[in-house]
């Protein structure tokens, strides 16, 4: 039997390409000052982990190439950003985003998403931004799909009431088997009230090159805004 920890991994490949000379030196010099110590006690307030004023905190989980977190970050200077991926190239570019664009509203977390929302205190996050997760399309293997019954409970601890999990997916099956989910929960809503509201992004939405390669491979995105209620 898989241990309760395997059961709530964030699942993903740790290493792809080697790093560039650049992106080796930010691991020593970058990532201390701005990657999260989820060993310590879990902070009173997560706008006080940012060295400039931050009026709300949110969260992407997986971020990938980060552009959608660096992208999110420049156009609200006001709000903290914490991003997690235990994907070694993706922290990577995260960090020379964060230095090329001398970003202080960008926490990281380089690990497992699930020790980090252990971590985070109850309702301080005003949105959660999960976009395009492996689906896992094998039956056999949808119990390692981020959406869980168990993992939308954790997500709603977190999120402040009224707080928004904003989803996309260019998989279908994936949409049908989170929104089942969802729709279940006792802890969200969804937002969508016509069919545009799930076939085009959220204004304000910033595309990521995952997001481009479906579409040109010619897979539709959708887009969910779920609310906590």
């Amino acid at each position: 039997m898989e241990s309760t920890r395997n059961q709530r991994a964030f699942f993903g490949r740790r290493k792809g390409h080697p790093l560039k000379p650049r992106q080796a030196a930010l691991f020593d010099t970058v990532l201390p000052r701005v990657a999260l110590d989820v060993t310590s006690a879990k902070p009173a307030d997560l706008r006080r982990l940012f060295s400039i004023p931050v009026d709300d905190v949110r969260l992407e989980i997986g971020f990938g190439g980060a552009e959608h977190l660096v992208a999110q970050a420049q156009a609200n200077l006001r709000t903290g950003f914490i991003g997690t991926d235990a994907f070694v190239n993706a922290i990577a570019k995260a960090l020379v985003a964060i230095e090329e664009n001398t970003l202080a509203n960008i926490r990281l977390h380089f690990g497992d998403a699930s020790e980090l929302l252990d971590w985070l205190p109850d309702a301080s996050l005003s949105r959660i931004d999960l976009l395009y997760p492996d689906p896992w399309p094998k039956r056999r293997h949808w119990k390692r799909r981020f959406i869980q019954d168990e993992s939308l409970k954790r997500l709603a601890r977190i999120l402040k009431t009224g707080g928004e999990l904003r989803f996309a997916t260019d998989i279908a099956d994936y949409a049908a088997y989170v929104l089942a989910r969802v729709l279940r929960s006792a802890d969200f809503v969804w937002t969508a009230e016509s069919a545009d509201d799930w076939r085009k992004p959220w204004p304000g939405f910033s595309s990521t090159r995952y997001e481009m390669k479906a579409k040109r491979e010619e897979r539709r995105p959708a887009y969910f805004i779920f609310r906590r209620v």
